[in-house]
């Protein structure tokens, strides 16, 4: 898409430069204590590349304004002329990065999240996908500096996975993996295939912000939870102890279980992070429903039915049809650092359009 125009006005670098001078003094006060100095930190750290960046606007303009006065002398005239040649090339981009960095943040951006990946039409081939999306995400997050932990796994017959849920930590998790959410679907010869031929299989990817406990509020009393014997492989412990946990959020309807661990209590636990997170997810989505205009300038429509990429074998390419973005580098996107080009431009695609509605 085109890129837009947005100039920010020069009363609002004042306001930035002198809320971040502000800050600055608090910090250095040494008068800061307890969630007082965690809050005004976090904005600190918020706010710095933005005043980086304001700062920069505001001297090349300044800068600008000084060379354009030098061109009515003959003898400065040519040096200005290439100087002012420069930063009129340069200036456009600087005050892109700082609209964008000003956009409205998604209060969720910050937060770790809820990767859930189930298969979907396609059998045994599905299953055998969603392994290789885990496996990609996993290599994506290593790459990042996160921490993947699985929460729930349920496993195929042939090594793939039905359903698996996983916990990603780190720095900026959200922000970068939710257009992730939707479905993915692969053409391949799939090994179970003795004829060669090409079939269609696909995996549901949801990626869901995690919430702090103070988010979402339940009770004792809106819960039934039921324990249960584990089913499946798993060794010796299966089917031996009442280990497996059901717990159903009565006001919701809400059903998630958990027969991973040898522990009930640590299935449990999980179980409640998973239910913690649905329930949040589900407050978000009554938000956005509420929030049209805002919704508009996503990339893709936010469903998680909308089918958003295509992974092809034969032609070893991807295309993210949200977009129309195709890579042909597809052994490079699964093993992740492909992965993040898309990811960037996705990001990208977003910001592009919630300028573009700011400057409608």
């Amino acid at each position: 898409m085109e890129e837009t125009e947005v100039q920010i006005p020069p009363e609002r670098l004042d306001q930035i430069a002198h809320r971040f001078a502000e800050l600055e003094a608090r910090m250095a006060s040494g008068t800061l204590e307890g969630e007082a100095f965690v809050r005004a930190s976090r904005d600190y750290a918020e706010l710095e590349p933005v005043a980086k960046i304001a700062a920069e606007v505001k001297s090349a303009r300044e800068e600008m304004t000084g060379l354009s006065e030098m061109l009515a002398d003959p003898e400065m005239k040519a040096m200005a002329e290439d100087e002012l040649a420069e930063i009129k090339a340069s200036l456009p981009e600087l005050e892109r990065r700082l609209a964008i960095a000003l956009l409205p943040r998604d209060s969720a951006d910050a937060k770790p999240a809820m990767l859930e990946i189930r298969a979907g039409t396609g059998g045994d081939e599905a299953a055998l996908f969603a392994a290789d999306l885990y496996r990609m995400y996993e290599r994506y997050a290593a790459e990042q500096g996160w921490k993947v932990e699985p929460v729930s796994i349920n496993a195929s017959d042939i090594g793939g996975f039905k359903e698996v849920i996983a916990n990603v930590t780190g720095t900026g998790v959200f922000a970068k993996l939710k257009f992730e959410s939707g479905v993915h679907r692969v053409q391949r010869v799939p090994v179970t295939e003795s004829g060669g031929r090409i079939h269609t299989s696909a995996a549901t990817v949801a990626v869901l912000p995690e919430p702090d406990e103070v988010d979402v509020q339940i009770e004792d009393k809106d819960l039934k939870i039921d324990v249960y014997r584990a089913s499946g492989a798993g060794g010796q412990h299966v089917n031996t102890t009442d280990s497996a946990v059901r717990i159903t959020h009565l006001p919701t309807n809400t059903v998630v279980t958990c027969q991973d661990g040898r522990s009930q209590h640590k299935n449990k636990e999980k179980a409640m992070q998973v239910l913690r997170t649905r329930l949040y997810d589900a407050q978000r989505e009554a938000t956005h429903g509420a929030e049209a205009e805002a919704r508009k300038a996503m990339v893709g429509s936010g469903d998680r039915s909308e089918r958003i990429r295509t992974y092809n074998f034969p032609q070893g390419r991807v295309t993210d049809h949200r977009i129309g973005l195709t890579l042909h580098k597809l052994e490079e996107v699964l093993a992740g650092p492909g992965l993040a080009e898309l990811i960037d431009a996705l990001i990208a695609e977003d910001e592009g359009k919630r300028l573009a509605a700011l400057a409608e």
